[in-house]
């Protein structure tokens, strides 16, 4: 007799049903960039040496914690990483869907932003406050703009007419005005740079987008014609371009004169960790956000500089080689963009620490203080995961 167990061809089915579609859904990780996590993980790292270093005398000479600033950063880091991973799994084509309403939820964050229930620092109002955290509505703008023009651009299937170009430059300029009126300039050039780049690598003709350029020029020389740009955007403007002048290094371009002594007193391998004087004794403003560079090339020198963007041109280098293999023109339009942003970012931010930029206050990514911009920079790079992990 066969007493031996004998599985019900349904039961043997089922398993196999099961085991099939775990290999399914685990199949894109198999196709993982570590390269792509381990460099943005390694750059955040070093954000957190520097803003420590950057805020150590003023936070302990103010009897405060000297790692307040770090923690946060740090807590950004933990959600950032969940973001990253949530957006990574999701297959992005899925995106499309909810781009309208993540930019929806961006734009009236933006107005809620210029309400009274908006919070302003330094002159600026740019943050809504949320219990102890300080959402920044401009950074989720940047991911929403690009997801929702690559969108607008991907469904006209490489034949934007007239009426794509128009729907897609409203999307834009609507939050450009928005964070204008903060003011945040610098996050407006981000907005028109994402779309215009968007542009080109989705096959917008070339005489919309001559036609577009020329407007842009019209716009910027009426704006500085006119009370539109504040007056300390205009002086810091001014200043980039009578650098030379003594009485501007008192002035406007106080920031950037000290941030150059603090960049050539680094010399070739800098002054040590916490040795900086000029960044540590706060010679140089906001050395935790917009010139935490003066902090890296003050203490590591220019070793330390050029390993800050090498590992930002290693993000560079995987995000083109990942808009390349993209399977479809979505994929591609939104890795683009990112390395559009990132590439814009990192050189008006670097930029303006040596004095070939005006000061315009955008954050270096992943290493400037700012846990909106870190959650929003994780988010980008689950994306990139997510079109490289199904290219196939």
């Amino acid at each position: 007799m066969d007493v031996g167990y004998r599985q019900d061809p349904d039961q043997r089915r089922a398993r196999e049903h099961v085991q099939s579609r775990w290999m399914e859904a685990y199949e894109p990780v198999r196709h993982l960039d570590p390269v792509l996590v381990l460099t943005a993980l390694a750059l955040t790292v070093i954000g957190l040496v520097a803003i420590y270093s950057a805020k150590l005398v003023a936070l302990t000479s103010q009897g405060l914690p000297p790692s307040l600033y770090v923690s946060r950063q740090l807590l950004a880091l933990g959600i950032g990483v969940v973001v990253m991973v949530v957006v990574a799994v999701v297959d992005y084509r899925h995106v499309r869907i909810y781009a309208p309403a993540v930019y929806l939820v961006s734009v009236l964050l933006l107005g809620v932003v210029l309400s009274p229930a908006g919070t302003a620092f330094g002159g600026a109002q740019r943050w809504i406050v949320l219990g102890g955290f300080q959402l920044q509505p401009s950074e989720l703008a940047k991911l929403a703009v690009l997801i929702t023009v690559a969108a607008i651009l991907h469904e006209a299937d490489r034949r934007p007419g007239p009426g794509v170009v128009l729907g897609a430059l409203i999307v834009t300029l609507i939050p450009t005005a928005l964070v204008f009126l903060q003011p945040d300039f610098g996050t407006s050039i981000v907005f028109v740079w994402t779309t215009a780049v968007l542009f080109l690598l989705g096959g917008v003709q070339a005489r919309y987008l001559a036609g577009l350029a020329i407007a842009g020029a019209v716009a910027v020389i009426a704006a500085l014609q006119t009370e539109v740009i504040q007056a300390y955007q205009v002086s810091r403007l001014t200043a980039f371009l009578n650098a030379g002048d003594a009485s501007a290094a008192q002035t406007a371009a106080f920031q950037t004169r000290q941030s150059l002594i603090a960049i050539g007193s680094g010399q070739f391998a800098g002054k040590g960790l916490f040795e900086g004087t000029q960044t540590s004794l706060s010679y140089v403003p906001e050395n935790h956000t917009d010139f935490i560079f003066t902090v890296i090339a003050e203490e590591f020198g220019f070793l330390g500089s050029s390993v800050v963007l090498g590992l930002l041109l290693v993000l560079v280098w995987r995000g083109l080689r990942i808009a390349i293999l993209a399977k479809d023109s979505f994929g591609m339009l939104v890795a683009g963009g990112i390395v559009a942003i990132l590439t814009l970012q990192v050189f008006v931010n670097v930029g303006m620490t040596i004095g070939i930029m005006p000061v315009t206050g955008l954050p270096l990514p992943f290493i400037s203080y700012g846990g909106t911009s870190l959650i929003v920079w994780f988010a980008m790079i689950g994306l990139l995961l997510n079109i490289h992990m199904r290219r196939f």
